[in-house]
C-alpha cells in the first residue's frame, strides 16, 4: 500500500505571490473528535510545505491549520492599496485557518489555500 500524504502551499490572493514564512500544523483525527499533532512546518519562498509527514495507518481524518495572523500583519501594505475596512493594528480579521477533511488510504491530498486579508478559500489541489 502505498502512503496517504499531504501537502499545501498559500497564495496571498491580495498580492498575487505565494505567503512565505506561515508556520502549518498537521494533525489527525483519532476517530472520536479528538486531534493528534502529527508534524508541522513553514511555508516556503514559494509558498508551499512540502516536508509534511506521511499519514499514519488508518487515519481518516485531517486538519490543517495555518497560523496566518502574523503574515497577514506583516503584510498589511496590501490591505492599505484597498478601500476594505481595517482590522485592528494588533489583529488579522483571521488569524488561523483550520482546514479539516476526510482521507482515504494510499492516496495524496493537496490542499491549497488562496487568502487575503478578509477571506480565503481551499480546495483539493493535485
Amino acid at each position: 500500500m502505498t502512503d496517504t500524504s499531504v501537502s499545501t502551499h498559500i497564495l496571498d490572493t491580495s498580492v498575487g505571490r505565494p505567503a512565505e514564512g506561515v508556520p502549518v500544523e498537521l494533525s489527525v483525527g483519532d476517530g472520536h473528535g479528538g486531534w493528534a499533532p502529527h508534524g508541522a512546518s513553514k511555508t516556503d519562498a514559494d509558498g508551499r510545505c512540502k516536508d509534511l509527514p506521511a499519514l499514519p495507518e488508518g487515519t481518516t481524518h485531517v486538519r490543517l491549520r495555518f497560523d496566518t495572523g502574523s503574515y497577514l500583519t506583516a503584510h498589511r501594505q496590501a490591505e492599505e492599496q484597498q478601500d476594505a475596512p481595517r482590522a485592528r493594528d494588533s489583529d488579522a480579521f483571521f488569524p488561523e485557518v483550520a482546514i479539516t477533511f476526510a482521507v482515504n488510504p494510499g492516496e495524496h491530498y493537496h490542499v491549497p489555500l488562496l487568502l487575503n486579508p478578509f477571506g480565503y478559500s481551499v480546495y483539493r489541489g493535485s
